[in-house]
Formats: C-alpha cells, structure tokens, sequence
C-alpha cells in the first residue's frame, strides 16, 4: 500500500518508488541521492525526494498505527472483518482515529459513568425503538441507590446514545467533510474599540475552502494575542437532520411513509442534539482549525524554505576588501575589516550618531581605513541607527571609487553573542563579531549564514507561531541542499559548513577540523579516511561535495564522485584527453554521441552528463549565475520618493500577499500580488519573483507618516 500510495501522491513509476525505497533503507542521505543516484532513480530531484522521504516516514508510522489499533482491538475481541478492512484501507491518521475512537480506553465521561450504573442495557432498547410503551415505565427497573429516579436512568441512557452517536466514523467523516466545505470561520473583536494592526478580523468571516494561509496564521496569532475569538460555524440544522436520518428507524410498513417510534423518537433526537452540540461539533471545529494551521503551516515554511533557498544562493561578493559597518546610538559604530579572503584585518569603534555626535572624528577614522586597507566596499547593517550611518557614509566616500550596500544584519546578533562566535573570534566584542559577520554575509552569504539558526535570517512569515520542529528540520534541509549543491572547500570550510555537508554530523566536522588543525591542509580526498569516525559510508555520501583547491589528484577538484574517475578516465581516453586538459580550452565535449558513449564505456546516461558538464567547468560555483548585489554611491530616503518614480530594487522577502523590494531607503517596498504582472492572476509571487531578484519597480504610493510604499513591478 504504501508504494503505490507514493506513486499516485507523487506521480512516479512502481520501479522508481522501490528504488528510493531501497536507497534510503541503505542509509543514502537525499543529497547524494538527487546528485550521484540520478540513473537509479530516473534523476528526481531534491524537492521531490525530500517530499517523498516526509511521506515514506507519514505512511510507516500509519501502517504502524494500523497493526497496534488492530492488535488492540482484537484483544477485545470486538474485531470483524469488515472493520479490519476499514481500518487496513484508512488512508489518514484522521481516518483511523475515527475507526478506532469507539474502542479507545476513555477518561470518565457521562456515558462511562451512566454504563458503571448499569444504564447500557436500557439505551440499547432505546436505539432498537422497537418498545411500545412509554420508556419511562421501563426506566423504572433501573431505578436503585445510584440512579433515584426514571428520569435520570432515561438521562444516563441518553449520554450512552449520545457518544455511541459521536464515535460513529461514518458520521464524523460525514459532518467533517460537510462542515469543510460549506462552512464559515469567523471572528470577532473582544474590544471593538481598541486599536491593533488585525482590525481587518474584528467583524470577519470567510469560506472554510477558501481561506489563504495567511490569513489563517493571522487570525491564530490575534486570537492568541487575546484580540479576537475565532469559531467555526455552520448549518447545524443540517447536521442534525442528517445525523436524525441515518440513527432513527422508519416504522411505516408502507416504504413511502416515514413514521418513527413515538416512545423513542423524542429521547433519541435529545440525545443527536447534545451529542452534536457537546461532543462531535467541538472535536470537528478543533480538528478544522489544526487542519487549517497545518496546511497553512505547511505554506508558509514551503514559501519560508524557498527564499531561504534563494539568500543562501546569493551571489558572494568576490574580490573586494569589505568594511563591515554595525550601526548604534549610544554604544557607537562597530567597524570590522575583511580581506578578500574574510580574514580580519583591523576593527574600530566610531561614534557618529547621537548621543555622542563625533561625525568630524568618526570621518577621518574611516577615510584612514579605507586607504590603509584599501576597502573597496562598505557594508552598512540595516538595524538601529542604520539610515544615520548611510548618510555619514555617503559623506565618507564622495569623490573616491568606495561603494556602500544596506545588508541585512537579521541573526547577526544571535550569532555574535553565540559559543560559535565566541570560538572564532574570543578577543572580539559581540559588536565586533556582528560586524565582521554583516561585511562575510556580503562577501560570501552562504559560509556565514549557514553560522545562524535559519528562522532568525528574516526571511518568512510567522515563523515564531508554527510548528517549530517542522519548520526547522524543513530550513536545516534546505541548507543542507544548498551546501551541498554549491559544495565545500576542504581546507577552508568551516565547522557550520562541514555540518551541513551529505553524511557529515556535528562529531565528524569536528573530528575533520582537528584533524587539519594537526597534519595541515588535505591534497587528496582519499585522505578523509583517516579522520577519526570518518568511515567507508560517509565518505561515499561526503567526498563528491567536498573539493580540494590545487590537490594532488585532478579531479578532486570537481564535483565528480570517486567512484566515478575510473569512468572519467575512460571518457577522457576514448576522446584521447587527458586529466591535464580538465578545464582547459583543449577539451572539446560539445556535440557527442551520448547514448552510444554510455553503452560504450558502461557509464549511465545521467552520470555520463553530469561528467561532461563538470569537466567543461571544473569547480564551478552555482552562484555565479545569480544576480550581483546592487552597490550605491548616494543616499536617498522615503521623503525623496515620488509617484510614478521608476527604480530598480532587490527583493528581499516573498509573503502569500506579495514581494518586498529595497530600493534603498531603508523602508522596503511592497509589490501586492496583484501588481506582479498587471492584470494577470498569480497563484503565488514565488512563481513571479525571488528572493535576491533584482527588479526594476513603479512607484505608486508613498505613506511617510506610516512608512509604507506600494510598488508595481515593470516587466
């Protein structure tokens, strides 16, 4: 069941399903799957594999649930085949708690403590509404020192029908479903006169089916903020009405005409009332909302995960000396230099800003840096005090070639004030540190970033109000993607980068850093085998993403998996090449016969591809293909906007509802969804944009007061 699950859910063949099966089983991380397993697995790549081991691990915890319920069940001796077939057949856990909810061991309830009184049996004549006298007459005989009257025996009887009603699977998947799809949810300000930014849901209501994620995650959050009371409402008449067709028994011995048994029709439909009003309604309004979080959840760390992809994949910044520059009021300006290695060179403290006000002095000292070091650019965080320093920047560098960029320091300070941190640089101030982090998250986004827990970069949307385990194993897979696909320099990847590399943990980073700090720098990846725990399977998991500049061996360098030289050296061979033409202009690999070349030298197709392509372009940084960051000379502010401006801006953060772009104001811009593509619907502005795009923009309407710009994009 749970293959051709996965091959229906993700629209895969039986044979692709059973291999991935196989490889994850083996123990191959998702990296190494997508990178070096394509002609195993008909090269799916990393999204869909992660999303099918997410499933794979959902659809064996089910079937594990599937043989306790039925093992339990059977216990009680309660097990037919028709509800083992049900429960086998149950695709959702939803679906089995259903099931399963009749047999489960309950807390006392009213029903449980009316059965201890010895109350089953007259609901049980009730439900058969086959009695023709009055049922209170009946009720009399269960009247003892526990139950004083047939009014309350009639009572307990009722809170019996009552949770038989509501542990009905049929019933619930029936309302559930109805509920979901004509619904409403609702909310209501608790104060309608006070103020909050969720004005918007004081007086709100939408279509269950409907309702964007966003919105979702906003109505969670004022409802935890104590602002509004959300519900779920629907046409309980309906309900009750259904629930009345499918429990009471047609009578009339004429099929056209409905007559119910007048003694237990009445008990009955009290019993339907209280167990939709007190049992099943609650459960089904709880589990909508948690359906509608999950789902809404799930959105919004799917759209959290793809810009964290896109800033991870930033462009580095290669080539210059940076100053980075971490702004403040009273405690002053933090300074740190970087060569073009990102190794420090010399840290300052300046106080150009209030309350101090040393611009003169604060002027001179930076100039000084700029022509001892040579700095060629200056990165400004965009936190507390950041738009004073970019003005007295601005002053700084007129009339020289220095440029000045707006960075977002967003984790800077976890990571300064971090036992990370606090390793690398022990002499350093926690603003030091946060400066010379803001001036390497220019120079190199990827290797600093990977040092800060991802939901501290700044890049989602409600991250604090999710669920944090899903949402970090989600991020942690996203750098581990990334990592992977832009590889790591062996002899100068840090502790953080080695982390995040396919089969290397934290032990085995740290076993590798020791072991360079000790023998020097690696020539061979071979040599990797000599690190402590480092065994046979991580290295075939590992060695393919881990590159040695200048090594002993070619192809070290490269991207291509050891196991795949021999082949690489028959390639090379046949074409009468050799491993000192990699990367030159003397290889020529265009136009060959692929298909014949892979039956030839046993090589598979994928592999064979992935070869060529990395022999033609040894080492190279995915990167490189993402746009440059944008670098400015002057300042401008909110106040120097004007409708109908037309601009050129980076995207900095994609939301459900939109795009917000730096223009370089300090104040991003927002481009609504609707103003994405003009008239044209989109279903969602990652399918426009992304996150370190750089866009040319429209603008259509400044709020200074508010600090708020609406954008339109330009195609």
């Amino acid at each position: 069941m749970i293959v051709s699950t996965l091959e229906k859910e993700l629209n895969l063949a039986n044979w692709q399903v059973k291999k991935v099966i196989n490889l994850i089983d083996d123990g191959n991380t998702i990296p190494f799957i997508a990178r070096y397993r394509k002609d195993v697995t008909g090269s799916l790549n990393d999204e869909t594999l992660r999303k099918f081991d997410e499933r794979l691990k959902y659809l064996r915890n089910l079937e594990d649930k599937k043989e306790k319920i039925l093992k339990r069940i059977d216990e009680l001796g309660k097990l037919d085949d028709d509800l083992k077939n049900q429960i086998l057949n149950a695709s959702t856990l939803v679906e089995l708690e259903d099931l399963y909810r009749p047999y489960k061991s309950k807390k006392q309830t009213r029903a449980t403590k009316a059965k201890e009184k010895g109350l089953e049996p007259l609901a049980e004549v009730i439900l058969a509404q086959e009695v023709k006298q009055s049922v209170k007459k009946i009720a009399k005989s269960y009247v003892n020192d526990e139950v004083k009257t047939p009014d309350e025996a009639i009572q307990g009887a009722q809170d019996i029908i009552a949770e038989i009603i509501s542990d009905n699977s049929d019933f619930r998947g029936k309302i559930r479903k109805n509920t979901f799809f004509t619904g409403q949810i609702t909310s209501k300000a608790k104060d309608k006169d006070s103020s909050s930014e969720y004005e918007v849901y004081y007086n709100y209501s939408e279509n269950i089916k409907g309702i964007p994620p966003h919105r979702i995650l906003a109505i969670n959050r004022a409802e935890k903020e104590g602002i509004v009371k959300a519900k779920i409402e629907c046409d309980s008449e309906d309900v009750l009405r259904y629930l009345e067709r499918h429990t009471l028994k047609n009578i009339s011995k004429i099929p056209e005409k409905i007559e119910y048994n007048r003694y237990t029709t009445p008990i009955i439909k009290e019993a339907i009332a209280d167990a939709y009003k007190r049992l099943i309604s609650p459960a089904i309004e709880r589990e909508i909302r948690n359906y509608l979080t999950e789902k809404a959840e799930e959105k919004s760390i799917e759209v959290f995960a793809q810009n964290l992809n896109q800033v991870l994949m930033e462009s580095p910044l290669v080539g210059k000396t940076i100053l980075g520059w971490d702004p403040a009021f009273r405690t002053g300006c933090k300074l740190a230099i970087i060569d073009e290695t990102g190794k420090v060179l010399a840290t300052s403290l300046i106080y150009p800003t209030a309350p101090q006000n040393k611009v003169d002095e604060s002027i001179k000292t930076v100039r000084e840096l700029i022509d001892r070091y040579d700095i060629n650019v200056i990165a400004i965080g965009n936190g507390t005090a950041s738009r004073e320093s970019e003005e007295i920047v601005a002053r700084i560098i007129r009339g020289t070639n220095v440029e000045y960029i707006i960075v977002n320091e967003a984790g800077a300070s976890v990571y300064s004030a971090s036992k990370l941190a606090d390793e690398e640089f022990p002499d350093f101030s926690e603003g030091e540190r946060s400066a010379v982090s803001i001036a390497r998250r220019l120079q190199d986004p990827l290797a600093e970033l990977v040092k800060i827990d991802p939901k501290s970069i700044g890049v989602g949307q409600y991250q604090h109000d999710m669920n944090q385990k899903q949402l970090s194993e989600s991020l942690d897979g996203v750098v581990e993607k990334v990592v992977n696909e832009v590889g790591v320099d062996l002899n100068t990847a840090s502790y953080s980068l080695l982390n995040h590399v396919s089969g290397i943990g934290k032990t085995t980073a740290q076993n590798i850093i020791e072991y360079r700090d000790e023998n020097g720098r690696f020539t061979n990846r071979k040599e990797l085998l000599n690190v402590k725990k480092l065994g046979k399977k991580t290295f075939e998991q590992c060695a393919g993403f881990i590159k040695i500049d200048n090594p002993d061996y070619p192809l070290d360098n490269t991207t291509i998996h050891p196991e795949s030289y021999g082949a690489t050296k028959k390639l090379l061979k046949k074409l009468n090449y050799s491993l000192d033409d990699i990367g030159s202009n003397k290889l020529k690999l265009d136009n060959l016969d692929l298909e014949s070349l892979s039956d030839e030298l046993d090589i598979g197709l994928e592999t064979l591809k992935d070869i060529i392509k990395e022999l033609k372009k040894p080492g190279r940084d995915p990167r490189e293909d993402m746009p440059k960051p944008i670098l400015r000379k002057n300042v401008l502010s909110i106040e120097d906007l004007e409708i109908g401006m037309i601009m050129q801006g980076t995207v900095r953060n994609i939301v459900d509802f939109g795009a917000f772009v730096d223009i370089g104001v300090h104040q991003d811009g927002l481009v609504h969804i609707s103003q994405l593509v003009g008239d044209k619907y989109v279903k969602h502005p990652l399918d426009i944009v992304s996150v370190g795009e750089i866009v040319d923009v429209k603008v259509l309407d400044v709020d200074i007061a508010r600090k708020r710009i609406n954008l339109s994009m330009i195609l």
